[in-house]
């Protein structure tokens, strides 16, 4: 399977955008045995054909656990993998995720991720510090998010 490419310019190029993935937050708690340390837990819903622009998760170790499809991830430089219902992978802290998309084009996906970060930055920055976009998506990224809500 070939690698998808972002181009950040096509974001609001209905024929060729790809649709964003939901989130819903399940939880997010201290972890009392890891002084300093939280855990949220989120539910990522891909239609078919969606995609995450590359980003990175704040210094957060993250575990994900696919629960329905299959999802296309590339983290680094390494290849990129399939990875289907069932099965799961990890992100170390500072892993730059180059590709996060279903790999279905007709077929929804989803997946379940925990992230185990720093109490202080989850506090002070909010959930917005757990999916930070790579810089030349950011604002590209708000606005789409702002015309979604509308």
């Amino acid at each position: 399977m070939e690698e998808p490419t972002y181009d950040p310019r096509l974001i609001f190029c209905r024929a060729l955008s790809r649709p964003l993935a939901t989130t819903t937050l399940a939880y997010q708690y201290k972890l009392v045995n890891c002084p300093g340390k939280s855990i949220v837990g989120l539910l990522v819903e891909y239609p078919a054909g969606g995609a995450t622009p590359p980003h990175r998760h704040g210094g957060a170790s993250v575990s994900a656990y696919v629960i329905r499809g299959s999802v296309l991830n590339k983290m680094n430089n390494d290849p990129m993998k399939v990875i289907t219902q069932g099965e799961s992978w990890y992100e170390a802290p500072g892993c730059h995720h180059r590709i996060s998309a279903n790999a279905s084009e007709v077929e929804p996906a989803a997946f379940f991720v925990n992230f185990v970060l720093d109490t202080e930055t989850l506090e002070r920055e909010g959930p917005a510090v757990l999916v930070q976009y790579d810089e030349e998506y950011k604002d590209i990224i708000a606005r789409k998010m702002s015309e979604l809500s509308t």
